[in-house]
């Protein structure tokens, strides 16, 4: 589903058919997950394609580099440029993009001098699909910041993800909600988490979460929209029976949520904030409504 015969994949300076890359069977990413990423997407807008804030992608991506000691030899605008080509090279429009920064051969568990750099593309819906999501609790928590760093977005940190998102879906729900250390609400395995109270939105601070590009575009939103937003720790019974909730991020754009534990929460969708967020995100991305998207 990700590649063809035809799909052209960067790697390392050189534009090849992805079914012809090789790469060692000894690196250390693949080993012992020391690699970083990003998941961006671009749309068809009125005038014409775009990817949807390529600079704080690639800004991201080059500071979860640096947090693994990873040397990237090349700057955003650099990232930009190379992602329209991949885009043209592969007749996309609408795409997920993902950039993979990736260790070379090393069995130590020292950073390597070897780093290899791969954009890869491919048509993707929203992650988590377009229905409403029944979500779970997890047993697992999120990684202690003290052990890694969760702010950089890090090929290791989510074999965290797909143990809970495994764990969910095994006991007949749609996805998970993971707790921090201290048992607060954290977010979910692939994206960041809000709920709506008396017509406030509720959401993690930073320090045990991902930064996320689109939870940051929500925070833009409400300011624009005058939705009163609230950065604080919260159990999850603080959100049971809430109002409404939602997942953001890249892949998932913004997902509706029906319940948590079997508890469903009150507002139909339609009359939520999370789904005048929604539109709003939607015209925002395929619109260029706000026109800050990355240009060439």
């Amino acid at each position: 589903m990700y590649y063809n015969n035809n799909t052209i994949v960067f790697y390392n300076g050189k534009w090849l058919k992805a079914n012809e890359l090789m790469v060692s069977p000894y690196s250390q990413t693949m080993h012992y997950g020391s690699g970083v990423f990003e998941g961006i997407r671009s749309y068809s807008t009125p005038d014409g394609t775009r990817i949807f804030k390529s600079e704080e992608h690639y800004e991201r991506l080059l500071f979860s580099a640096k947090k693994m000691h990873m040397k990237v030899n090349y700057s955003v605008e650099e990232f930009t440029r190379l992602t329209y080509l991949l885009l043209e090279k592969n007749n996309l429009e609408n795409a997920y993009i993902r950039p993979l920064v990736f260790a070379g051969a090393n069995m130590s568990l020292t950073p390597t001098d070897e780093v290899n750099v791969l954009l890869c593309a491919w048509e993707w819906g929203k992650y988590l699909g377009n229905g409403s999501l029944d979500v779970m609790i997890s047993s697992y928590q999120r990684p202690n910041p003290k052990s890694c760093y969760v702010e950089a977005k890090v090929t290791g940190h989510y074999v965290n993800s797909i143990l809970a998102t495994t764990e969910a879906k095994q006991k007949g729900f749609d996805e998970a909600l993971l707790l921090d250390m201290n048992g607060n609400v954290a977010e979910g395995p692939g994206a960041n988490f809000f709920f709506e109270k008396e017509g406030t939105l509720f959401t993690s601070p930073l320090g045990n979460i991902l930064p996320g590009i689109t939870r940051a575009t929500m925070f833009e939103l409400c300011e624009e929209l005058g939705i009163r937003i609230v950065e604080k720790y919260f159990t999850a019974e603080d959100v049971k029976g809430a109002d409404s909730a939602f997942f953001t991020g890249t892949a998932a754009e913004v997902a509706e949520i029906n319940s948590l534990d079997r508890v469903p929460f009150k507002l139909k969708w339609e009359d939520s904030l999370g789904s005048l967020l929604q539109r709003k995100y939607l015209r925002r991305v395929a619109f260029n409504e706000f026109g800050n998207f990355s240009l060439v």
